[in-house]
């Protein structure tokens, strides 16, 4: 079936293309609501400034195909293959995107809101400055691939590009975003409980009253990063980069974060209850009022840190670089100090 026949048809009232060999179709500027591509093969397609409005393209094969500026509001992509499209700044408002293979696909300036991604398959993905706000990405896939050592000398594969994107509010239980450019993303309010952020750039995220309890932050960089507001329950941050970050009452109770990077950072009013802070480097952060009772801090450096007023209640200090810290008014009953002995004061 051609370009012509798709669009007679359409005309005279067909709705049913299921199942057709469309694979190279041109077609611009056109209007397709309400169609029915299932199992479709429209393959290195284009689709340009196209309105799909509820239209099905359920497990369709849409690999290179290009639809930048289409309209595609509440369409249902569920399980298509649309590796290496062209979306740029198409409308995916409402639609469904579940188990969708969207690998290396360009979404920038998409509009994706309440969109829903769950599962989706967005290794590559480009989603610069594109809007997901409500949209749900529950268990999707952001993972950046590590190279074989054989091919390491080769150009890099393309990692998840969402730098600037919107993503308040979004559903991100147990996303990927392994190696993720997420540089000035907007995650407020989003909930991302156990998602994965190993070795993601998040330099000056928005991650204000977020849910991230139980998220690994391993080796990522979180430097500028407000979180105030925020759940950070025994998230994973071995050797992060939290310097400059913004912390202010957040409740980290139960976090590893041995090795962690967190020079002038504001942990102001911050829960640290049994927090993990071994060889942490704190010095010059505000830890004013903090609670961190329990909490490990052996061979931590505290150089002119602020720890006035805080709670270190059975804090172990062993070994920990103190002597320019300001502790007034702290609370270091049964504290183990550098030293090595009990605090009882």
């Amino acid at each position: 079936m051609n370009a012509t026949e798709l669009l007679q048809l359409y005309s005279a009232g067909e709705r049913d293309f299921s199942g057709q060999d469309l694979k190279g179709i041109k077609l611009s500027s056109v209007s397709l609501d309400q169609a029915d591509f299932l199992n479709v093969n429209l393959a290195n397609s284009y689709l340009n400034n196209t309105s799909l409005v509820f239209s099905c393209f359920t497990r369709a094969n849409l690999r290179y195909v290009t639809m930048t500026d289409s309209r595609l509001w509440g369409a249902n992509f569920n399980q298509a293959n649309l590796s290496h499209a062209n979306l740029k700044n198409a409308d995916f408002h409402g639609a469904s995107l579940q188990e969708a293979n969207l690998s290396n696909a360009n979404l920038s300036w998409a509009t994706l809101i309440d969109a829903n991604l769950a599962g989706a398959d967005l290794r590559g993905v480009a989603l610069m400055s594109a809007n997901l706000t409500g949209a749900c990405l529950f268990s999707a896939n952001l993972r950046q691939e590590r190279l074989p050592e054989e091919i390491k000398l080769q150009p890099k594969p393309h990692i998840a590009n969402l730098s600037n994107a919107i993503l308040c509010r979004a559903d991100l239980r147990g996303a990927n975003f392994t190696g993720a450019n997420l540089h000035r993303a907007d995650f407020r309010g989003a909930n991302l409980s156990n998602a994965i952020f190993t070795s993601a750039d998040l330099r000056e995220t928005k991650l204000n009253y977020a849910n991230l309890s139980g998220a690994f932050f391993t080796e990522a960089n979180l430097s500028s990063a407000v979180f105030t507001g925020a759940v950070m329950t025994n998230v994973k941050c071995e050797r992060t980069l939290l310097v400059d970050a913004n912390l202010q009452g957040v409740d980290l109770s139960g976090a590893v974060m041995p090795d962690l990077k967190a020079s002038r950072a504001i942990l102001r009013n911050a829960k640290l209850r049994d927090t993990k802070l071994t060889r942490a480097d704190l010095s010059r952060a505000d830890l004013s009022g903090a609670i961190l009772c329990g909490a490990s801090l052996v061979e931590a450096y505290l150089a002119r840190t602020n720890l006035s007023n805080a709670d270190l209640t059975n804090a172990q200090l062993n070994r920990a670089e103190l002597s320019s810290a300001n502790l007034a008014n702290a609370l270091l009953k049964g504290a183990v100090m550098p030293d090595g002995k009990v605090y009882n004061g």
